[in-house]
């Protein structure tokens, strides 16, 4: 289908649903989703998650018959990567805002995937791509072909060829195949931008929200490469008029849904991406803490684990950051770490022991693998060694990773010791243990830079994790706070993930760890995650 509303019905329709947005108080001043206290979100790509035709492309349907899995891993939100009409494989160059990409189902279909996700307590986030449309957009067409059409104001133009580059050095003005005149498009020909320094822009924007949070029933929304939604004098990332189209658009969600969740993609450092808090969306990835992460599980060094976390925490509240280890623009986590399962292990620990709403792509639980091109990052996923993967009774859309009959859901699903019942015991326990799940970081000095070591504080309860970083074996760390952080008192070490106890620690006046070894021994890449209570 090709949607063909003017912008005066558009106007009109915002106008009858009521267009007062709060105060910046009031936008400052975002609702916690209960679901983020302790949860933790799934990353889905639809085309590659299961099957239920047999075409070989993952549906709406076959994902509602797979929430039974989603719910059992433990995650209380799936985001999912576009599911709107688009001519792409991927989805992230919009032809209808209002339609459901027919590869995947009907809009009754994605209802229904959304009631059945609600019942089993599960939230549905969707990818909201606002910097840019598909240049098979009626919107984009109409514009083309008439100058005169009231859609020229939703895209950028220029009558001479400006000759700037992006910031990759990309090509970013683009010649109409139809006059001599340039449109703008910081990704692709195909994806021209849309011109967010026009209030109609602006407005249809608020109106697709609007559109899904009513009509579709959604939760809220990913917004893909929110840095570049407005250039402005010769800015083109974080421009102020990028910030302010932020600040209303999320004052906009939040009136018509206020416990709707919105996390942006800023692909940058923490520096970077304090600016785009306290009022604009509910939160941000954090790139740099996946940085962190697999830096000190590669390196076997904790020394820069800690930083990005403390700039964050500092700053905001935890479940407005989101921590990940990849996503689908990314090496998977494994191939990143040249299959070392033991780091990957790690890895998860670590990501699902710190502070912050943390994301999972899918296929991450199990250990998937791929590297570039995007297609091989994005692979169907490996329900069993049945033919078609388990994940369809046809030919799968892309070829699947090598290893897919050997590493799989149903495999792993026997073996308590495998990597997605780590996941799993690692989600339930977030969820289930308030310190793990909203409470303070306080990083730990050790005596060894291979071994990290914190804390998780929520009033009385408390969580030390240790881990050895490193291929050896440490024997006989200790830690120590630099603050008062216990009772005084006599405290026991029990462990949360089984096994054998922590040694028992004796807090004096000072409330403060001293020089503690909460066990003699610690394995290679071995962490554990003790309570502390009295």
């Amino acid at each position: 289908m090709r949607i063909r509303r003017t912008i005066t019905t558009a106007l009109a329709a915002i106008a009858a649903l009521g267009t007062a947005e709060p105060s910046a108080a009031q936008s400052a001043s975002p609702v916690q989703p209960s679901w983020t206290r302790g949860g933790v979100c799934y990353e889905v790509f639809v085309r590659s998650f299961y099957d239920s035709d047999g075409d070989g492309v993952g549906d709406l349907r076959g994902l509602t018959q797979k929430l039974d899995y989603v719910q059992s891993l433990g995650a209380r939100c799936i985001w999912l990567m576009p599911v709107a009409e688009s001519p792409s494989y991927h989805g992230y160059d919009v032809s209808d805002y209002y339609r459901v990409d027919r590869e995947y189902g009907t809009a009754d279909d994605f209802k229904h995937l959304v009631a059945e996700a609600h019942r089993r307590g599960i939230r549905v986030l969707v990818d909201m791509v606002l910097n840019h449309a598909s240049s098979e957009h009626p919107w984009f067409k109409a514009a083309l072909a008439d100058t005169a059409s009231p859609y020229r104001d939703l895209f950028v133009w220029s009558s001479t060829d400006p000759g700037t580059k992006g910031p990759w050095g990309q090509t970013v003005w683009h010649r109409s195949p139809v006059r001599a005149e340039w449109y703008y498009g910081i990704f692709w020909q195909g994806m021209p931008d849309l011109n967010y320094t026009k209030p109609r822009a602006r407005e249809e924007a608020k109106r697709v929200a609007t559109f899904w949070l009513k009509e579709m029933g959604v939760d809220g929304f990913r917004l893909d490469a929110v840095p570049y939604l407005v250039e402005e004098n010769g800015v083109v990332n974080g421009a102020p008029g990028t910030h302010a189209f932020l600040r209303e658009y999320a004052a906009h969600v939040r009136r018509i849904a206020p416990n709707a969740f919105t996390v942006g993609e800023v692909w940058d450092s923490v520096a970077a991406v304090l600016p785009y808090y306290p009022d604009q969306l509910d939160a941000y990835f954090s790139f740099a803490i996946s940085e962190d992460i697999l830096a000190a599980v590669r390196t076997g060094s904790a020394r820069s684990l800690f930083a990005d976390y403390l700039a964050l925490q500092r700053t905001v509240p935890a479940w407005r950051w989101a921590p990940f280890l990849r996503n689908h623009d990314q090496t998977r986590t494994l191939t990143a770490l040249g299959g070392d399962r033991a780091r990957a292990r790690l890895a998860a620990a670590l990501l699902l022991t710190l502070p912050g709403t943390p994301f999972v792509y899918y296929g991450e639980e199990i250990g998937m693998t791929g590297d570039k091109p995007d297609e091989r990052l994005r692979t169907p996923m490996q329900w069993s060694a049945a033919p078609g993967l388990g994940f369809t009774l046809g030919t799968p859309w892309e070829t699947p990773s090598a290893d897919w009959a050997t590493t799989n859901v149903a495999a792993q699903e026997r073996d308590s010791s495998s990597l997605l019942s780590l996941y799993r015991r690692l989600i339930h326990l977030r969820a289930s243990d308030a310190a793990l799940g909203s409470g303070e970081l306080v990083p730990l000095a050790t005596s060894d830079d291979a071994v990290a070591a914190y804390v998780r504080r929520l009033g009385d309860r408390v969580v030390l994790v240790v881990a050895n970083l490193d291929t050896l074996p440490r024997i006989g760390i200790a830690v120590t706070s630099s603050d008062g952080l216990l009772r005084a008192g006599r405290h026991a070490a029990r462990s949360l993930l089984g096994g054998p106890p922590g040694a028992p620690l004796t807090v004096g006046a000072d409330r403060r760890i001293r020089s503690y070894v909460p066990v003699d021994t610690l394995a290679p890449l071995q962490y554990r995650v003790l309570a502390l209570t009295r």
